[in-house]
């Protein structure tokens, strides 16, 4: 079973990020895999897993039955996933995720307190949000 889920790491911002703290992605005609992921994250921090989070987003989107979830989320797992660090959230609304020691993961604004100290502590692993263009 292939894992997303990091320990005591900071997914950083992409380089390309056009926003320099986090912003609530807008809903257009439907929940995008950002407002999902980000209603989620936001009011829940480090009670979730990063393989929670994306299996949940891709549930939810498909809408599959609660009956055929295990299932699913066998097969969803037997192959590699993205992680955070392809997220529109990293990529284009300004979110780090962190992740503690066993895991769970946590939303947190580029701009904000909480982020910079992540950023700067040394004995957190800092991951680069993958960037929107190619150099």
């Amino acid at each position: 079973m292939h894992s997303t889920n990091y320990s005591n790491t900071l997914i950083e911002i992409a380089e390309d990020c056009p926003a320099k703290a986090g912003e609530i992605p807008p809903i257009k005609h439907k929940k995008s895999v950002a407002n999902l992921q980000y209603e989620l994250l936001v009011n829940q921090p480090y009670q979730f897993t990063s393989d929670e989070v994306l299996f949940s987003v891709f549930a939810t989107r498909k809408a599959i039955p609660e009956e055929d979830l295990e299932a699913q989320k066998t097969q969803f797992f037997s192959k590699g996933q993205a992680c955070f660090r392809a997220s529109p959230l990293t990529k284009r609304y300004g979110w780090g995720v962190h992740a503690d020691k066993v895991g769970k993961i946590a939303l947190l604004g580029a701009a904000s307190d909480a982020y910079q100290a992540l950023k700067a502590d040394p004995s957190v692993q800092k991951k680069k949000a993958m960037r929107s263009k190619r150099v």
